[in-house]
């Protein structure tokens, strides 16, 4: 069962994140590049949902444009004093002591730039800095500088396995020894904690079919559906509350709600943004444990307008479960157990962020892993 329009669907919410995103700072472009909406997009949704800016809205003055364009003027002087000054004991210098110089101050500005001012080609610097380095030692310095770059654009939340994984798939042949071993010598490790888990309630729970059965094999999407709660702390709001709904067959997020409370509101939220997101046909099965939030009755008639089946995990059994629960504790062990969030709107933008500019878009699935 497929999406009734071929083209990709985005609920309120999503539009409004990605508005008080914009407003926050970030430009149209880089939201257009993180969550894989067009630009033109983007523009519609700020227009639609953004507030009319005033003229007490920031400026740049003419006078401070003067002092700017000043100030880059005395800089260049500056920079042409020193090249003048440091042309006389060029040839006292070694290239192995402006090795060193660029070496320490890398950090702060570019090999490019510095080469520039200290007038000496960027190529003579690179076989200048490595003609003594043996080509183990050049290859697992490349290799370490590489799986930095993968560690921190995952957010410090791959291990070794995903990040090997990363480096076989970019074309280089290592073993996940070799990963390990250079991640331990520069100190690189994912960020896990444990998982918060809630005291059981000790009401009766109803049993009720299992359709799904644990099987959660698909063909296509928009067959089988999973739901459910997780808790989020905050600081100034205390416990809120995040409902998701994952397609089994793309392990996508494909519908979520972020609440104060936990209440049937909740769950509603969370399979009205997934069906607005989805538009499937009849017919998908809807999974989920047996909460009262599921069970209710708002809920149950909401499923069948939807021409959904409805089934539920056995009681006190969450492997009925395993997909949901997996991407909550991954959320927790990569995400949440990793920050403290001050309130329930920083929470939301976080939670956004995650689910949409990372989990949905880059994360690499543990699946892969087996192949």
């Amino acid at each position: 069962m497929g999406n009734k329009n071929t083209g990709k669907k985005y609920n309120e919410d999503f539009k409004k994140m990605i508005v008080d995103l914009y407003n926050s700072g970030s430009s149209a472009k880089d939201l257009s590049s993180e969550y894989g909406v067009s630009e033109v997009t983007i523009y519609a949704w700020i227009k639609k949902f953004s507030p009319i800016q005033t003229e007490n809205g920031n400026t740049v003055t003419a006078d401070e444009i003067a002092k700017m364009k000043k100030q880059m003027l005395k800089l260049q002087e500056e920079n042409e004093i020193f090249k003048k000054g440091y042309g006389h004991i060029r040839e006292e210098v070694t290239l192995s002591e402006i090795t060193t110089v660029i070496d320490k101050h890398k950090d702060e500005h570019s090999i490019q730039q510095m080469c520039d001012v200290l007038d000496v080609p960027r190529s003579t610097y690179y076989q200048t800095k490595y003609q003594v380095e043996s080509n183990r030692d050049r290859e697992n310095r490349q290799l370490t500088e590489r799986i930095k770059d993968i560690h921190s654009e995952s957010k410090q939340r791959y291990g070794a396995p995903k990040i090997h994984a990363v480096l076989q798939k970019e074309g280089f042949n290592v073993s996940i020894k070799l990963v390990q071993r250079l991640m331990k010598e520069e100190g690189i490790r994912s960020i896990i904690t444990k998982k918060f888990r809630p005291t059981p309630s000790k009401e009766k729970v109803i049993e009720r079919d299992n359709i799904l059965k644990r099987d959660f094999n698909t063909t296509n999407l928009n067959q089988k559906w999973v739901g459910d709660i997780t808790y989020i702390n905050t600081l100034k709001d205390g416990w809120c509350y995040l409902a998701s709904v994952m397609d089994l067959h793309s392990k996508k997020i494909v519908g979520y709600a972020f609440s104060r409370s936990m209440t049937t509101d909740l769950v509603l939220k969370a399979l009205d943004n997934a069906h607005v997101t989805q538009q499937p046909n009849d017919g998908v099965v809807f999974h989920s444990d047996l909460g009262s939030q599921y069970t209710s009755e708002d809920f149950t008639e909401r499923i069948k307008s939807y021409g959904m089946e409805h089934s539920f995990s056995r009681k006190g059994c969450p492997y009925d479960n395993a997909c949901i629960e997996s991407f909550h504790a991954i959320l927790k062990k990569e995400e949440v157990n990793h920050v403290r969030y001050l309130d329930f709107n920083v929470a939301n933008i976080e939670l956004f962020k995650y689910i949409e500019g990372w989990y949905n878009r880059k994360r690499i699935h543990g699946s892969i892993l087996l192949l």
